[in-house]
Parts: C-alpha cells; structure tokens; sequence
C-alpha cells in the first residue's frame, strides 16, 4: 500500500525535524456544532466511534486561540481549526491524546490508485501552494521518530536524500498513507508555531464519516511526532464542554505549554503516571494507576489486577488509560459486568427494556427519563492519587425525551481481540465539565470538576 506513496513528494528539498517551544491556547467545539442532529444521532455515532477506537487497540501562558469544536454525530470528537501554509490554508482536526501523528489530507489524494480521501469541510491543503512546505526524507532524523513513518532501508544510499519519508498507520476506522513534511501551523490570529512534522495524506481508508469532515488529527500522546512533544511542552490541559450543550455558543479549550491553572474552589484529584513500558519506544498512550470503581457507596468486588499496566501477549499491552478521541469509556469486562449487576440492583425497579427505536447507543441498561435523578455517582480510585467523581451525567445518556441510558461499554465485545479486551479506556464522554491538567514535567494528572463553558 505505500508504494504509490513513494513517487509523492512535498517539494524536493529535506529539512530536519526542529523542536520548538511554544505554549497554545486552542479553543475547542463540538464538530456537530454546525450541523442539526437529534440527540439519538448524535449518541448512536459516539457509540459507532467507541467501537472502532477498541478495535484499533487491536492493532495498535501565553497563548493561541483557533476554534475548535465538536467533530458531530458520525464522529463525536472536539475539533481545532487551525491554518496551515504560507500564504494560510484552512484545516480542521479531532484533538487526540490516543495517538501522536499530526496528519491532514493533501492534495496529492487524487495521485493514488487505492483508494480516494475523504469529504472534508475546506479545500484539500496543497503544499505546491505553500513557500514553507519541506519534505522530510526517509533519511532525515525525524523520520526515525514514530512507528507512523518509515524509515529507509539502507540510509546510507545517496538516493535516500531524495527518497521522501512514507507514513503508513493504522486506526480503528481504516487505514492512511501519505509521507512526512514540515510546515507552518498556526493557531488563532497570531500564533505561528513553525515548522512542525506532520503526514501529508495521500490515501486514505477510513470508515465512512470517520471524521465528520474534519482535515486530519492532531496527535496528543506521549510519541516524539505528537504536538505536545514537537511543542517541547512539559504541561498540557483542556476542559470539555458537554456533548448534549449548545456547542455553537460553549466552546472548550486546550492550553498546550501554558495549561491554565486549577479553577475556583472545587477540589482537585492529582494522580500519578503510569510508567510506559520500557520495550515500547513509540508509547502513546497515558496509563492511568486506576485500582477500583464504586458506584455511590458501594466499591465493586473487581481484583486491582484487572486495571493494572500488563503484558498480553509479546509486544501487546493493557492497561487504563485516558483518551480524548475515543467518546464513550470502555471498562475491562470483569468490571462493566460489576458495574451493570450494581447498577441494576440499586435501581430496581427503575430499570426498563427500552424501545427498538431507543437503541442508538445499544445500551443494556436504561431508565425512564423521569428516573434518571436517581441514577448514582460512580467514583473512580486510583492508587498514590486520589478519588474522582463521576456524575451521572458523565456516563448516562438521554437517548431520548424518554429514555436514558448508561453509556459505558464492555471492552471484551465478540470482535475485539487483545489487547483492546482486556484495556480498560476512559472516554470524553466521562470526562465533560473536569479541567484535566497533564503535568508531564512531574509525572501527575488531575481532575477538577469545572464549568467549561465559561472558562
């Protein structure tokens, strides 16, 4: 699939990679923001996202500001705008702690034999119209920095210099293929980061509506090819406005480099890190010490070993973690199963089988409307840390004026293999209205509940 990609260069001359450190100040909206979608829809397709996002496991102070907002029904993600190119050219992407590469369509799409790219809300960015477009050989430092690229076989060809640095990876939703660049971003109206690598897309094998029309991805996780990590940023944060607002008028924020600090007087939960495993150089994700769930009162009799950062199988890895691409939470299924039997005892008669038509999100346990006050907290423990609350909120959903249901997931469904069944993920449904500060520089994350909308 990467040969077409070959003949595919950004311009002829290669640069290496360059560091930058440079704090942003993203505002983010929901990508439905634009379109008019009922709340069925709207939760029928996060649920659609949740189960691709697990079957990809499989595979596995100063500031800016661009609008970003909710990537919509057939992607619930939260989307930056951002410009790319001098002179500027328009782009959106789903911000994405769960994965590194920082990638949009290109062009050069319509080069490809396999397959064509997908809609996207702007023109396609065409780095021919671009004075700071470089390409990044296969050669270069830089292409050496991700499992996303592919580096050249024999480095010590001459060719190689001219050879451009191919990007093949994989997603839930399909497959991209592209190569590597560096260009100018900016963020906002006057927050030029340059240059920055990122995949110029080429080809693209992508569920349907994937993207909700959005350009690309912008890469959050711990990877060197990542924004925070090109950015050199030691801190990052954000704060989620809720999917079900009105996304038009409250957007959400993500501070790179210069995280805004706790908010007000609501308590704040710092929890540790867990150590990436050391046999893993291109880590993404951010493992979570996670040891136990309660709902209300009430802690769940699930062993701590089912949350814990393990090996599966050779070079397979799960573990908990936090991911703001992936909408709903998915629990490690000894635990959902803990969850559903509790939940359904404490609400007893309150429990319904709903309607065919209420099946959007495919949920095995919903109330009447009516009930859903009586719906308890759940409360997330984590070991060297402390306590999160979860309201019902943030992890039940109106399918519905009737009907309300749990919107957490089993990671152990009939086609999910390892490692992603036995990964416990926390979704960006569950984590709404909650100021999430990443102190990469010590190690810490922490929760504050938060009115994102006025932030």
């Amino acid at each position: 699939m990467a040969r077409p990609f070959l003949l595919v260069a950004l311009l002829c001359a290669s640069l290496t990679f360059i560091t930058t450190c440079v704090a942003l100040h993203l505002e983010l909206t929901h990508v439905d923001a634009k379109e008019g979608c009922t709340v069925g829809e709207r939760l029928r397709r996060a649920t659609e996202r949740t189960r691709r996002r697990r079957l990809a496991s499989s595979s596995m102070a100063g500031g800016v500001t661009a609008p970003v907002h909710w990537a919509g029904t057939s992607s619930p993600q939260y989307i930056a705008e951002y410009l790319i190119g001098e002179p500027p050219q328009r782009a959106e992407a789903i911000i994405d702690t769960g994965s590194n590469l920082i990638w949009t369509q290109c062009s050069t799409c319509h080069l490809s034999r396999v397959t064509s790219c997908f809609p996207q809300n702007f023109p396609l960015y065409d780095p021919s119209l671009s004075s700071t477009a470089r390409a990044v050989a296969c050669s270069d430092a830089a292409c050496a920095l991700g499992s996303e690229t592919q580096p050249c076989n024999n480095t010590s060809s001459s060719s190689s210099n001219n050879t451009p640095c191919v990007v093949l990876t994989s997603y839930g939703a399909g497959e991209i293929a592209g190569v590597l660049g560096t260009e100018t971003f900016t963020f906002g109206s006057s927050n030029e980061v340059s240059p920055l690598a990122f995949g110029c897309i080429a080809a693209t094998k992508l569920t349907p509506g994937s993207l909700n029309n959005a350009s690309g991805l912008i890469g959050l996780g711990r990877g060197k090819l990542s924004l925070v990590s090109q950015l050199g940023a030691t801190n990052f944060s954000y704060c989620l406005t809720p999917y079900l607002s009105d996304a038009t008028v409250n957007t959400s924020h993500l501070f790179v480099g210069s995280p805004a600090g706790p908010m007000g007087e609501a308590p704040v939960t710092s929890v540790p890190f867990v150590e990436s495993p050391s046999d893993d150089p291109f880590n993404t994700f951010y493992f979570l010490p996670l040891t136990g769930i309660s709902v209300g009162q009430v802690k769940l009799d699930v062993p701590t070993a089912a949350f814990d950062l393990r090996q599966v199988s050779p070079g397979m890895w799960a573990g908990t973690f936090i991911d703001s691409g992936s909408p709903f939470t998915s629990l490690v299924d000894v635990a959902y199963q803990a969850l559903r039997s509790e939940l359904a005892r404490q609400l007893g008669a309150s429990v319904i089988v709903p309607l065919p038509n209420d099946a959007d999100v495919e949920s095995e346990l919903c109330v009447a409307s009516g009930d859903a006050s009586l719906v308890p907290p759940l409360v997330l423990h984590f070991g060297g840390g402390g306590d999160a609350v979860v309201p019902p909120e943030n992890y039940w959903a109106p399918v519905d004026t009737d009907t309300a249901c749990m919107v957490v997931y089993s990671s152990g469904g009939p086609n999910t293999t390892l490692p992603s069944n036995e990964t416990t993920v926390i979704g960006n449904y569950m984590q709404q209205n909650t100021h999430l500060l990443y102190d990469l520089a010590n190690g810490v994350l922490s929760f504050q509940p938060a009115d994102c909308s006025s932030m």
